[in-house]
């Protein structure tokens, strides 16, 4: 279930990051243009200066930057460094049933409370309710895909959260969208966040599940590709 981008995309070189939410681009016509970035993370391994990238026009009178930036390409392939596009991508597919384990859902809600934290997603059937929180993934460490690429306070709640869920008698899920294809294993960033590795751990000894899902994205969009092994180890 391939998911367009709403407008066609302007193809352009970095020149750099700057200020975490801002990227100076030098688009294909000669103009250079600010755009704005959604990954407030280091972004280590998906950073190169004058690689190509793709950035999505924005028409809002009130955005100050005019540009989102969607992709950049490193090692030949094209990773995906819009952290809104994951929730956009797992919503429709897990409506769709596309994600596996999480098929035959009959209603999918997005930005669903429990206890103090609000999750992605919530899907439920006859059977059972599920909480889905959804976490962007584009750190590459050999062939190993790793989140987060920041220490995350954040994710970690979610993930004290998600064994509350699974201890009420719900289903607990936490789904990795990996937007780069030259990784093929997922695990947590140990060397980055260790309190988040460990939680991680914790997490699924206590049933709360973990599904990474690696897609493709391109200028044309992003499609579902497979469901990727992950190992909890420590290195």
């Amino acid at each position: 279930m391939h998911i367009d981008f709403p407008l066609p995309l302007v193809a352009g070189r970095l020149i750099k990051r700057y200020k975490r939410f801002l990227a100076d681009v030098v688009l294909d016509s000669g103009e250079t243009v600010t755009a704005h970035c959604t990954n407030s993370g280091s972004m280590k391994s998906c950073l190169e200066e004058g690689a190509e990238v793709y950035l999505s026009p924005v028409n809002d009178p009130k955005r100050k930057t005019k540009f989102t930036w969607e992709l950049i390409k490193i090692n030949n392939g094209w990773v995906g460094i819009n952290t809104s596009i994951p929730n956009k991508v797992a919503f429709e597919w897990v409506k769709a049933g596309v994600i596996p384990g999480l098929e035959d859902y009959t209603d999918v809600k997005r930005e669903v409370t429990f206890g103090d934290s609000r999750f992605d997603l919530f899907a439920e059937n006859d059977k059972e309710k599920c909480f889905i929180e959804v976490k962007n993934v584009t750190l590459k460490e050999g062939d190993f895909a790793l989140f987060p690429d920041a220490k995350t306070t954040r994710g970690q709640k979610h993930l004290q959260t998600l064994i509350k869920v699974k201890e009420s008698g719900m289903r607990a899920v936490m789904l990795y969208i990996i937007q780069r294809t030259d990784v093929n294993i997922f695990g947590p960033a140990w060397d980055i966040d260790p309190d988040y590795a460990s939680l991680l751990v914790e997490a699924h000894s206590k049933g709360v599940e973990i599904i990474p899902f690696q897609v493709s994205v391109s200028p044309n969009g992003v499609s579902p590709l497979n469901t990727m092994p992950f190992t909890l180890q420590e290195p």
